[in-house]
């Protein structure tokens, strides 16, 4: 069989490389005095970015940083984060996005784990380090940020503080050219047991996954996001790169607007003043912000909202869309950089009544471009496209991890059959969509029949005094496991709602036929809160904890 014939190349001809310094050359050129926001603190413009850029890298190589060394940055969402976004890789080093959110022993593992040679540390993480410091065996320096004029005090042999540094650096660095597939990023993900796992990418993987999110967020019917949008995560940075939309935003050369620490009547008042009309968050982060006291003050139209993490549910979709915000689900995984799929709407649907809009829209989505997305069954078969037949979500795109840092077999088992395994069960319609049912390890297993923790959450939320749910299985000697819910009382209703409610509730989708009498939760509990994990998802392995034997 003849092989593909491989195209010639001239001797002089420049092989360009994907690195993440190429998305710098439009947004520089065609938006240098666009807007970037941090707070009420700082404001400057994206030829200013440039310029602060070249300087990190400037100072940071005197400090002795070189090509493969890594770089740890502790700090809130800010213009600092966005500047290590890209001089840290740019000049061949690797950036750490430490999870601030971590336990200090968890920090101090993927500190060292990472081999982190610099650390770029803000002032409100200063007694995180200090409790570590003597156990970190590869940091030689660490540098300060602060947001005020005054300088913290610290046992810590701080080398600099990072505004004086910068101001003391060549506004010029020469970002080489090296292999696209070197090494830009590592982050840490937490799983159901043992230390946090490395996810790394590459500069060729990120600039890809930037290329094809811009694309599915401006092509849509409805475009989601394009260069007029202002633009503010809620994703913390340091998870999966705020799901990459960092890039994305300075490639179309939009407004960005960082909020720091997440505090909800700060994010209020940013939305209004600064107009932002393009955010991205999970499901708790959209609760935490709406249900604010002070939230239906504000002016919330027009504010796009884009929902991961976890599943969008239908009652908080609607309570947004009282409110002006437009929601629609996705989805991805610390290990997909993220993105895989968005529930965009389209072209035919768009004359569809709004509550068949609406299911679209909280469903997990439709793949963007380049994502090759398939349900695999328990024998490693294809399932059909029907929106019935069940299994686990397998992927291929030239985003994905190649595996976890230092950790070969669990990067096997990751890959196996050449699939990346999500751990998901889904469903696929013939439209494409997936709708995910639940994850492996939350799928409950009762009484030989599968009940769907993330279906019960759904219709859960839907009760009009229901302000969070969670369901978990819980063990049970007849059945194997039960459903078991905790549910978060809106103010108002607050001493008037029983579990029996809610179990009442719920005798409606029984007699609908859209869950069985077996799916309905044996104990609804009312809590003042729900266990978050450390970015702000549900967290079922702290439920199953506390309350698996009904604690």
């Amino acid at each position: 069989m003849k092989e593909p014939r491989i195209i010639p190349t001239t001797p002089s001809a420049y092989a360009y490389p994907l690195l993440l310094k190429q998305l710098l050359h439009t947004p520089i050129l065609k938006s240098p005095d666009q807007e970037i926001v941090y707070r009420d603190l700082n404001r400057y413009t994206y030829r200013d970015l440039y310029r602060r850029i070249n300087q990190l890298a400037s100072a940071l190589s005197s400090q002795g940083v070189e090509p493969g060394d890594t770089v740890a940055v502790l700090d809130w969402d800010s213009h600092r984060y966005l500047e290590c976004f890209y001089a840290i890789p740019m000049m061949g080093a690797i950036l750490h996005k430490v999870n601030i959110r971590l336990s200090n022993e968890q920090i101090l593992y993927t500190m060292n784990h990472a081999e982190d040679k610099v650390v770029l540390v803000h002032e409100d993480f200063l007694p995180v380090l200090e409790d570590i410091s003597e156990k970190l065996r590869t940091v030689k320096t660490i540098i300060l940020l602060k947001d005020g004029l005054k300088t913290p005090s610290t046992t810590l042999q701080v080398s600099t503080e990072y505004e004086e540094m910068l101001a003391k650096a060549e506004d010029t660095f020469d970002f080489p050219d090296f292999d696209e597939n070197s090494q830009a990023t590592i982050f840490y993900t937490t799983g159901t047991t043992g230390n946090p796992k490395g996810v790394y990418f590459s500069h060729r993987q990120l600039v890809i996954h930037t290329l094809a999110v811009a694309v599915d967020l401006s092509s849509s019917p409805k475009s989601r996001f394009k260069s007029g949008d202002v633009y503010m995560p809620l994703t913390p940075m340091f998870h999966v790169h705020a799901w990459g939309i960092p890039y994305v935003a300075l490639l179309l050369g939009v407004k960005q607007v960082y909020p720091g620490r997440y505090d909800p009547e700060v994010i209020l008042e940013l939305v209004e003043r600064e107009k932002v009309t393009f955010s991205h968050c999970v499901p708790t982060i959209l609760h935490m912000v709406i249900n604010h006291p002070l939230a239906r003050k504000f002016n919330l139209s027009g504010w796009k909202v884009n929902i991961g993490g976890s599943a969008l549910p239908r009652g908080l979709a609607e309570t947004a869309l009282e409110m002006g915000v437009d929601l629609i689900g996705g989805y991805g995984l610390s290990e997909t950089c993220p993105v895989l799929t968005a529930a965009n709407l389209k072209p035919h649907m768009l004359d569809w009544d709004g509550d068949r809009q609406m299911d679209i829209k909280i469903k997990t989505g439709f793949p963007i471009p380049m994502v090759d997305l398939r349900i695999m069954d328990e024998d490693g078969t294809f399932v059909p496209r029907d929106g019935k037949s069940m299994g686990e979500i397998v992927v291929r795109t030239p985003w994905l991890t190649q595996g976890y840092f230092k950790e070969p077999q669990k990067s096997e088992e990751l890959w196996r059959g050449g699939w990346l395994h999500t751990g998901d069960i889904a469903v696929m319609d013939e439209e494409g969509y997936v709708q995910i049912t639940d994850r492996l390890k939350d799928v409950i297993k009762s009484g030989g029949e599968w009940v769907s923790s993330l279906e019960m959450e759904n219709l859960i939320s839907q009760h009009e005094a229901v302000s969070e749910v969670g369901v978990i299985g819980v063990p049970d000697e007849r059945w194997g496991e039960r459903p078991f819910a905790m549910v978060v009382v809106k103010a108002a209703f607050r001493g008037k709602l029983t579990g029996d409610d809610i179990r009442d509730f719920l005798q409606q989708f029984v007699e609908e036929g859209r869950i069985s009498k077996w799916a309905v939760p044996d104990r609804v509990l009312i809590v003042d809160e729900i266990p978050k994990t450390s970015v702000g998802k549900i967290d079922k392995k702290e439920m199953r904890k506390k309350f698996a034997r009904g604690a």
